[in-house]
């Protein structure tokens, strides 16, 4: 918070005192897993195992169960006054067959009594919750008491409805009959990821199910079903997954893990219309001088009047100060308003600025991990969270740098996937713009390509560009609206322990509509990284951004920079050197000299062609990062570009012009 004045540092406190007494839904459980081979409050059991960065609930084997529950049970409904906590629990999964067209059973996301009980004898009937018959004894039912959210892949003929397709998901109550299903589009035989998101709104008793599935591309799923969890729950519950395989086999792997709840509201939920009892209106004369009638009527304009003077006073200071400090207070815009914005959800937590200065040991300089255009970055370990990260200390002095702040908390903290990285907090106070990450031991791509910290192989280095790839189809199809970083380069590109790539950096992400796809701004980017029309327009679209990735691909597979002033003077700039190659059928003489020929051929073949086709001038030429993973993935033949590089035109660009030409070439990294 970047307050100064010791009244408004007074009237924040009084606000958020008395915030924090009217608003009693406060945060119960709260965590943000993207990396589980670290220490995590998970408790494995059954066949349940650590692979990588990931939780192998069950490996590909016959008659296997497994799993991953948390190890705090959550408060899900208070017995005194009744009241249920909401919460949302968002994570990404992946069920592979390997190949075979057989396959079972399926993961399940539960809340259950403390102790659940294993499956026993095992089968893979009850998705890693109970057995067959454990399924059939009503004692056992009665004691052990359950809700689940199933992905189902075999259809049981005894518990499934008759209607049931072999994947589905569903909502099951104490039973593997589900009380509402619907079929999954999936590819089980494929290794995909999915992702979805569970939430449960006390104040409307609705369990809701997003879920991703395939259908020639990602699409979205829903499914709900209204059910008050008192009636089916204990007071409190153990959650997590479940997976199990039977007769045939699968693999269930956990790949990541948000959740958050409530605390059970002090709100009491209005009974059912018909449980309303009709009785005659209340007296006026008989209450009017009833105790309690005179308190909730003296809070209540107590309360009524407090805000109204906080209003006042606030916008009274906010006023001079905007008379005092002009645009830069309206930039900055960090006020009540933009705090509740980023508390609001699922997403990076407000951390105090003592934490984060006894973190980094005072921003200590030997914490340092780099400097970008806009801010440092600093290696940091936070004790309430038991983990190392990386904190990024914007300056704030300039508007970009706010605007950059406010761009990444907004837009970074809404995203999940293994290919970004994940933004665990922010800070705003003393007059210091703080965001904190989850930490890459590796470093960005740019300090292994070009500044000699390690050797990537080649297998390392396609599977870096295959996870960028995958980011950016994510960022571009499959979340709630298209993001265009517009930023993509090899320094915003990190590494984790595996050395698998994550994007970073969403300061100057903008949000557009899928339709649209476009938008005409302020030239922004890195030269080099920016595409023809970007630099002439300020045009920012899904193709600015493939050109970018197509840049970098490149990089990957030469080890060298867009342009090197020191190399000879036909292979300064990459780009022209390597489309001369390829119309000389010679493009492999332009692969990493570092990697001494230990590649695989075909793959840096495909690498570089993809390259040059994202990178193509003609903005209208350049696939669309689906069509671009085809082909790394081998699923279609290369495609055919022209032999000489094609000359850079804008006949068809919009005739919109940008009303700047800012750019911004420095680095800053996350």
């Amino acid at each position: 918070m970047v307050f100064q004045a010791p009244k408004l540092r007074i009237i924040y406190l009084l606000i958020s005192i008395f915030l924090l007494l009217i608003n009693p839904c406060a945060t119960q459980i709260f965590f943000n897993y993207t990396d589980f081979s670290q220490t995590k409050p998970i408790i494995r059991t059954g066949n349940a195992t650590i692979s990588g960065s990931v939780i192998q609930l069950t490996p590909d084997e016959v008659d296997n169960w497994g799993r991953a529950i948390y190890s705090e049970p959550m408060h899900l409904w208070d017995e005194k006054s009744g009241n249920v906590a909401s919460f949302t629990s968002n994570f990404s999964f992946i069920i592979d067959s390997q190949g075979k067209d057989s396959y079972s059973d399926g993961i399940t996301f539960f809340l259950s009594t403390p102790n659940y009980p294993r499956p026993s004898p095992t089968d893979g009937t009850g998705l890693g919750l109970l057995s067959r018959g454990q399924m059939q004894d009503p004692n056992f039912l009665a004691e052990n008491k359950f809700v689940a959210v199933e992905f189902d892949t075999f259809r049981n003929d005894e518990y499934d409805e008759l209607n049931s397709v072999r994947e589905h998901v569903g909502i099951d109550i104490n039973s593997m009959t589900s009380k509402i299903s619907t079929p999954w589009y999936c590819t089980i035989k494929e290794n995909r990821t999915y992702s979805a998101r569970i939430n449960y709104d006390a104040s409307t008793q609705n369990l809701s199910v997003s879920f991703t599935g395939f259908k020639n591309t990602t699409i979205q799923q829903h499914l709900s079903f209204v059910i008050n969890l008192t009636d089916h729950l204990p007071e409190y519950v153990e959650f997590g997954f479940s997976a199990s395989t039977g007769l045939v086999s699968e693999l269930h792997i956990l790949s990541t893990w948000a959740f958050e709840s409530t605390s059970p509201s002090t709100i009491q939920q209005s009974p059912a219309p018909s449980t309303i009892p009709q009785s005659p209106a209340p007296s006026v004369e008989k209450n009017k001088d009833d105790p309690k009638t005179k308190l909730v009527v003296g809070l209540s304009l107590g309360a009524c009047i407090l805000i109204i003077g906080l209003v006042l006073v606030c916008f009274v200071y906010r006023k001079k100060c905007r008379e005092g400090k002009g645009e830069k207070e309206e930039e900055l815009g960090l006020n009540l308003s933009m705090d509740d914005e980023f508390e609001r959800g699922i997403g990076p937590k407000k951390f105090s600025y003592n934490e984060l200065v006894s973190a980094t040991s005072n921003f200590a300089e030997e914490n340092k991990l780099g400097q970008g255009g806009f801010g440092r970055v600093y290696k940091g370990y936070l004790k309430v969270i038991n983990s190392y990260v990386a904190i990024k200390r914007v300056s704030g002095g300039s508007a970009q740098g706010i605007k950059e702040y406010i761009s990444e908390v907004r837009i970074i903290g809404r995203l999940r996937h293994r290919n970004l990285v994940q933004l665990i907090g922010w800070c705003h106070e003393q007059n210091d713009l703080l965001l904190i990450y989850e930490f890459m031991s590796n470093g960005s791509l740019d300090l292994h390509l070009f500044k000699g910290k390690s050797l990537l192989t080649w297998v390392e280095r396609y599977n870096i560009a295959r996870g960028l790839a995958s980011a950016l189809q994510y960022l571009h199809e499959e979340w709630e609206q298209c993001v265009l970083h517009r930023d993509i380069k090899s320094s915003n590109i990190l590494l984790d322990s595996n050395l698998n790539a994550k994007l970073g950096d969403f300061g100057l992400a903008r949000l557009v509509d899928h339709v649209k796809g476009s938008q005409t701004t302020a030239l922004a980017g890195t030269w080099g990284y920016l595409a023809p029309e970007c630099i002439m327009s300020g045009r920012a679209s899904k193709e600015t951004d493939v050109y970018s990735f197509g840049i970098v691909v490149l990089e990957i597979a030469c080890g060298r920079k867009p342009a090197e002033p020191d190399a000879k003077q036909d292979e300064i700039i990459m780009l022209e050197w390597l489309w001369e190659l390829y119309g000389a059928r010679n493009l492999l003489k332009a692969a990493d000299p570092r990697l001494g020929g230990d590649f695989d051929e075909l793959q840096m073949e495909r690498l570089m062609v993809v390259g040059l086709w994202c990178a193509h001038p003609d903005y209208n030429a350049r696939p669309s990062i689906r069509k671009a993973i085809h082909v790394l993935d081998f699923e279609v033949t290369l495609p055919i570009l022209e032999p000489k590089l094609p000359l850079t035109t804008f006949n068809t660009l919009p005739s919109i012009a940008s009303t700047s030409s800012t750019s911004k070439s420095e680095n800053h990294d996350a």
